[in-house]
């Protein structure tokens, strides 16, 4: 019932309120997970109000919308959102605000590249992050859409997009490098569910998660013994927490590989629906992305 309430309001209002920016004349965007707020952010820069709604360590497969989220939904010029069904609690309210103010980053890449997935309504997997070629074509996408809504600072976005791009380039080169230090034949990669899929084929590493595609999905003893199995055969070094989901599933598959005699240790914590702390390096898209490739590398070494 509070589901239905909070969403009513948030619709009540979205299209109640009269479509006017703050005092001081910027454009008032409002965006979901810490990755699309931290993009948004290097191409907006001072041109734009932006308001983020989920923060360090918020599991977007979860979040609900609060009643402190109202009054940022109700008062955005634009929300940005990932789409294909990953802030799936929001999914209900964003398909009732079917105008030009909900954009879908996702739009922007073409489905037929999209990894398959039975397990979410879209029938693609979300983690499109962490393919850095489609975090470019998101960057453009985000610079035509800003562009389109402040003419006057066009020149300003495809500026600070253009910079954005030649980082991400940057970060790519800087993570094949640092990837080619680790074998073929050791690029696996264990965390608690599938969000790093786009990751493996980005950078050849094969990827297994306890939990499906979604946090919302239960890993139970089947998986864990099945998991655990695949593990020794394969003489994995290390295994990994992820920020966003508890680390209870992936101690339960360590204990488990421990019971037949085996040892596999924690490699580390991985940031995957989420970004870090703000004002740390973990906080960015770019430095997230940067620490979780030295994580692994070092603990699959």
């Amino acid at each position: 019932m509070k589901k239905q309430l909070i969403s009513l309001l948030i619709i009540t209002l979205f299209f109640s309120c009269k479509n006017e920016k703050q005092t001081n004349g910027k454009l008032n965007v409002v965006t979901t997970t810490t990755m699309i707020t931290d993009l948004v952010k290097n191409i907006g820069g001072e041109h734009i109000n932006l308001q983020g709604l989920m923060g360090s360590g918020v599991d977007p497969h979860l979040y609900k919308a609060s009643e402190g989220d109202v009054t940022k939904l109700s008062s955005a010029d634009i929300i940005f959102y990932n789409g294909l069904h990953l802030e799936g609690k929001l999914v209900e309210v964003f398909e009732k605000m079917k105008t030009k103010k909900t954009i879908a980053i996702s739009d922007a890449i073409d489905k037929k590249t999209l990894i398959g997935s039975e397990y979410f309504a879209s029938n693609y997997d979300p983690h499109i992050w962490f393919d850095i070629t489609y975090w470019k074509q998101a960057t453009q996408f985000i610079v035509e859409v800003l562009s389109e809504e402040i003419p006057d600072q066009k020149a300003n976005f495809e500026a600070n997009g253009a910079k954005y791009i030649e980082k991400l380039n940057t970060l790519k080169t800087k993570l094949e490098t640092t990837i080619s230090e680790l074998p073929e034949e050791q690029r696996i990669l264990v965390t608690a569910h599938d969000a790093f899929n786009y990751f493996g084929k980005a950078f050849s590493f094969q990827v297994v998660g306890l939990q499906g595609l979604s946090t919302a999905t239960e890993a139970g003893v089947q998986d864990v013994q099945k998991l655990s199995a695949f593990i020794i055969e394969n003489k994995v070094k290390a295994i990994f927490v992820e920020s966003s989901v508890p680390k209870r599933t992936i101690e339960a598959l360590q204990a488990a590989v421990k019971s037949k005699g085996h040892e596999v240790t924690i490699g580390g914590t991985l940031y995957s629906d989420a970004l870090g702390n703000a004002g740390t390096i973990e906080g960015t898209y770019i430095g997230m992305f940067e620490y979780n490739v030295n994580t692994i590398v070092n603990a699959l070494k």
